[in-house]
């Protein structure tokens, strides 16, 4: 999958395409079914199949106070996208003087003339252009009139919930990490490093990872059961784990941390640069504040058998 990040950085020679704009945040299962369909169209009309998305994330240069948290950050953004098959990702700056492009403007100068869209996917709540006035039926209009068809895909429900980043991201917030799991498509996870000042040398010979501060969305406070995967590639290994979110009430004053004690641990070999992947799976209880480290000691015994019995019932339910 190619991928551009600049509108002068697309080859003349590129041709037509078929094409998504969004955020994409999360890639999630709605985002998965419109891409699947531009990647299928695309090979039937020998196209470029080809999702626009934004960087920085658009709200974060128009509500600036926001303080939107991403389900996923760029990087692990790109890697979800190029798993759909598509053929080309355009990382499109979100300036201020893109934001005050008009609808028509927007549609000419750049899906048309710089992508050669000749046709265009987007979901029912599709908004372009400056102060968002454009929509799907102005798209439409304009396909008309440019030479590009628009398909609209009506609303995702599963189960009775919407399909949305925004969904997504309060449910996380609430710690329900399965149904957002169930509206991913996949596992929620983040991508972050072993936290720094640990003392890491050439074996890490304790069964609990401190990660390092991580910007972006994590769910509500808690004890999750989850898997740490430590490095990546052929040498990576991924340990059965519970996790705690959050700030460590019963030690005094908050400390916020993600920590991860390690239920099939062995030593390892860890560096403060190591790459790790926390993958939640299941949310055990909300954090607690409790009278003394020995009341804490007990219930993190009792949230290390229940997540034992959880791995243990995966596997012994998991396709032979």
């Amino acid at each position: 999958m190619q991928v551009f990040h600049k509108l002068e950085g697309i080859p003349g020679n590129f041709g037509p395409t078929l094409l998504s704009v969004g955020n994409f945040d999360g890639v999630h299962r709605a985002h998965q079914h419109v891409l699947a369909e531009i990647v299928h169209g695309a090979k039937e009309r020998k196209a470029k199949a080809m999702a626009v998305t934004f960087e920085p994330h658009a709200a974060r240069i128009l509500r600036p106070d926001s303080d939107l948290k991403l389900l996923t950050p760029t990087p692990e953004k790109l890697r979800l996208l190029a798993a759909t098959g598509l053929d080309a990702v355009m990382l499109l700056p979100f300036t201020r003087d893109l934001s005050l492009l008009t609808p028509r403007q927007f549609a000419e100068r750049i899906l048309k003339k710089r992508f050669h869209a000749c046709e265009i996917h987007e979901g029912y709540n599709f908004r372009f252009g400056h102060k968002a006035a454009g929509d799907t039926a102005m798209l439409t209009e304009y396909g008309h009139e440019m030479g590009f068809a628009v398909k609209v895909y009506p609303e995702m429900k599963l189960r009775g919930e919407t399909v949305s980043s925004s969904h997504i991201r309060k449910l996380l917030g609430t710690g329900r990490v399965s149904r957002a799991r169930h509206l991913l498509g996949r596992t929620f996870s983040i991508l972050s490093t072993p936290g720094r000042g640990r003392g890491y040398g050439a074996k890490y010979t304790v069964p609990t990872i401190n990660l390092a501060p991580y910007p972006e969305l994590l769910p509500a406070h808690g004890v999750y059961i989850t898997t740490l995967q430590i490095g990546t590639g052929a040498t990576a290994e991924t340990f059965e784990a519970v996790t705690n979110v959050g700030n460590r009430p019963t030690f005094g004053a908050d400390s916020f941390t993600v920590e991860s004690h390690l239920l099939n641990f062995h030593p390892i070999d860890l560096t403060e640069t190591t790459p790790l992947r926390l993958t939640f799976l299941k949310r055990l209880r909300a954090e607690m504040r409790w009278p003394n480290p020995k009341a804490l000691r007990a219930q993190i015994g009792l949230d290390v058998q229940r997540a034992h019995r959880y791995f243990a019932l995966c596997r012994a339910f998991a396709p032979a």
